[in-house]
């Protein structure tokens, strides 16, 4: 067979050609529309897919369609959440087209529940209530230990014990957290504590301020380290028997022997009316139960007015009966004006009596009782008694009254004595007692106690003293001057105080170190020995020594170094006797600047030491308000800063913020400071722990008279009211 011509054979190749290109075409258009449509069922899919995801709230799953499969990516919270991711994309797509690679969050393990022991103690026994750890710790109380220890504080009383414990570790301070609480329990006969592994707080109540105070320096001399002690001790009101106030005006000017009020309101006003009539600084008032009417306020800002009027007189209250005596210099008819007003003004409740002082004519001396009180404690009685019964009475009660001390009789028997003298002889030794040395002056006409005390309070319980047992009309006199030497507590410094004291010594020269180094410079060794004199003196206390650094060096070697200089300045501490059970060494590195790093100046002062006090509650905030409450009358005359729950360092300059103290109630309460001047011949008052005595009355000659009779018949005070000593 002959081949194809040229011509037909290119024809039969162009349609084979023609025939493959089509077909490649075709399966083109075919790939390209599956591609397509497996696009839009991705597509359709995946939104479909995300949007019930997002609908059930299921934020943490990722979807991806690939083709016919549905990958599922992303962590789940827990394997319950995965299952149920899963099961709602089964819902939707089949269960085989399905990729699960979800992953789930390693479960954790459950942590340790906080341990906490509440123990409340009061005159019916002691609950106990809590979460205690089943393996304490070496040297912890377990809670069969705790209950049993606490059982024996009130024996014959039912304990209540609702612990329960726990098998997980016990934190490490949970030991001596408790047995500090225990212990606070044991002192504290009303009061509930509430133990945790890092804090303690005791809640209570006290029987006075000084007890109070007495209870606050305790506990904090006993908290351990590392447990924060918030303290919420209170002091009730105390009962005033009888309710006594005497206000004088004479040439040293306006002041009160003794001031009593029964609410805050009523101490203002009464304040107020004493401040328009020339008083001068913030007098010692106090806040008591026992005012006979809830008039008392009022009547006796009436008769401060009227006593200003006069220029020269005292009033004195005792209960409801007022006595108001005007000085030899007042004109009858000023008297007359001024009594006759009063009468008229006063409550219905009071009784007023008033004398005019007369000029003395008499030359003859008249009839003496002396006692003298010497600094040695010896006492001597002169003068003269109504016969031999009363000087062996007066004799035996001086014995009582001054136990200890060596008591000398010389007295002589005169039966000529006016009526009521050995009253006015026993309520003069009972005053005398209350001083720490002094004298006693007994007259017909006067019963006078001058003498010296370490309490701000005694010369308001003198005054309470006599105007309640010599009866309203008998005058009297209180010469008593504060001596802070002789205060007990005052000399004894505050936490705060002693903080203030080492920061003072810190700003003025600071504790330097050999450069890069831990070691102390020899040129600080005296400001070391500074420091030590100072906290040798100090109760035990929890302070912080805090070392800081400039930003020179890296991060970590800061830390070290400052951490190293902290710790060497405590070692030095201890070195020089200093009680360190209470400090702890702190590195802070290049953390906290107190000035730019930058310049060699602020580098200087970011490298120091720093004293913070920890684990009391900070009085620096706190604005002492003018006539807020004071301590009670016979009591402790220091006042402390309420407990408080956050910790800060004191300042530097101890006199830039007043202490404060909590009253009754709960409010901030102005301690008493010392405005006037000293009388001549008399040192000036001293300031004891942020506190200073009101107006000094040792030169006081004016007399205060009662009434010789009574216009108005008070009201009976109530019966079966305890007579109560302030504390």
């Amino acid at each position: 067979m002959s081949p194809l011509p040229l011509p037909q054979r290119i024809r039969q190749l162009s349609q084979t050609t023609l025939a493959l290109l089509a077909f490649l075409l075709a399966a083109m258009l075919m790939v390209t529309v599956a591609y397509a449509a497996a696009l839009v069922i991705e597509a359709r899919t995946d939104k479909v897919v995300t949007e019930r995801l997002v609908e059930a709230k299921i934020d943490w799953v990722t979807v991806q369609a690939d083709g016919l499969q549905v990958r599922l990516t992303g962590t789940a919270p827990n394997e319950a959440a995965r299952f149920r991711a899963v099961n709602m994309v089964g819902s939707l797509v089949d269960s085989s087209r399905i990729r699960d690679g979800l992953d789930v969050i390693p479960a954790q393990a459950i942590e340790a529940p906080d341990f906490s022991v509440q123990m409340l103690r009061t005159e019916d026994g002691i609950q106990l209530i809590g979460l205690m750890p089943e393996t304490p710790g070496e040297g912890a109380m377990t809670e069969l230990a705790l209950a049993e220890a606490a059982a024996a504080l009130t024996p014959g009383t039912e304990l209540t014990n609702m612990l329960e414990s726990a098998n997980y570790p016990a934190p490490e301070t949970w030991g001596p957290a408790l047995a500090f609480g225990l212990e606070a329990l044991e002192r504290l006969e009303r009061s509930k504590v509430s133990v945790g592994a890092s804090q303690v707080k005791v809640t209570a109540i006290s029987d006075s301020e000084a007890q109070k105070r007495r209870f606050e320096n305790e506990l904090r001399a006993i908290a351990p380290a590392g447990v924060q002690l918030v303290l919420d001790i209170s002091a009730p009101r105390p009962v005033i028997t009888p309710f006594t106030l005497r206000f004088v005006v004479d040439a040293e000017g306006a002041r009160f022997d003794s001031c009593s009020a029964d609410t805050e309101r009523a101490r203002s006003q009464i304040l107020s009316a004493a401040t328009t009539a020339g008083l001068s600084g913030r007098p010692l008032c106090t806040i008591g139960l026992g005012t006979p009417t809830p008039r008392w306020a009022e009547a006796v800002s009436l008769a401060i007015r009227a006593v200003a009027e006069l220029g020269s007189a005292s009033v004195t209250f005792s209960d409801a009966d007022v006595t108001l005596l005007a000085g030899s210099d007042v004109s009858q008819a000023a008297f007359d004006k001024v009594v006759g007003e009063l009468e008229t003004s006063l409550p219905d409740a009071f009784s007023l009596t008033s004398t005019l002082e007369q000029k003395e004519t008499a030359t003859q001396g008249p009839a003496e009782f002396t006692a003298t009180l010497s600094e040695a404690g010896d006492v001597i009685l002169r003068g003269r008694l109504t016969d031999e019964m009363q000087r062996e009475a007066v004799d035996a009660y001086a014995r009582a009254a001054f136990e200890g001390a060596g008591v000398l009789t010389a007295t002589r028997v005169d039966a000529t004595l006016p009526d009521g003298w050995p009253v006015r002889v026993l309520a003069g030794l009972e005053a005398l007692a209350e001083v720490d040395h002094g004298s006693l002056l007994v007259r017909a006409d006067t019963v006078e106690v001058t003498g010296v005390t370490g309490s701000q309070e005694t010369r308001g319980r003198i005054t309470q003293i006599l105007s309640g047992k010599l009866g309203q009309g008998q005058t009297f006199q209180v010469n008593v001057r504060y001596d802070e030497a002789l205060d007990p507590i005052a000399s004894i410094p505050t936490p705060e105080e002693c903080a203030a004291d080492v920061n003072g010594v810190i700003a003025q020269t600071k504790i330097t170190f050999t450069p890069a180094s831990a070691e102390i410079a020899t040129s600080a060794r005296p400001v070391l020995d500074a420091l030590a004199a100072i906290l040798v003196e100090c109760p035990p206390m929890q302070l912080e020594i805090g070392g800081h650094t400039d930003s020179q060096g890296s991060e970590g070697g800061n830390q070290a170094l400052s951490q190293a200089r902290a710790e060497a300045v405590l070692v030095a501490l201890q070195g020089r006797r200093v009680d360190t059970s209470g400090m702890t060494a702190v590195g802070f590195g290049e953390a906290t600047p107190i000035a730019d790093n930058e310049s060699e100046e602020g580098r200087e002062a970011n490298r120091r030491i720093e004293f913070v006090l920890k684990g009391v509650q900070a009085a620096a905030g706190a604005a002492a308000s003018a006539g807020a409450e004071a301590a009670p009358v016979a009591g402790d005359p220091g006042a402390e800063a309420a407990d408080g729950t956050e910790t800060v360092a004191p300042p530097a300059n101890p006199a830039a913020a007043p202490e404060t103290e909590a009253g009754p109630d709960g409010e901030p309460v102005a301690e008493t400071v010392a405005d006037a001047a000293p009388a001549d011949g008399e040192a000036a008052p001293v300031a004891v722990a942020a506190t200073a005595e009101g107006p000094d009355f040792s030169g006081d000659t004016s007399p205060s008279v009662a009434p010789t009779e009574k216009t108005i018949r008070p009201l009976p005070r109530p019966e079966g009211l305890a007579s109560q000593e302030s504390p």
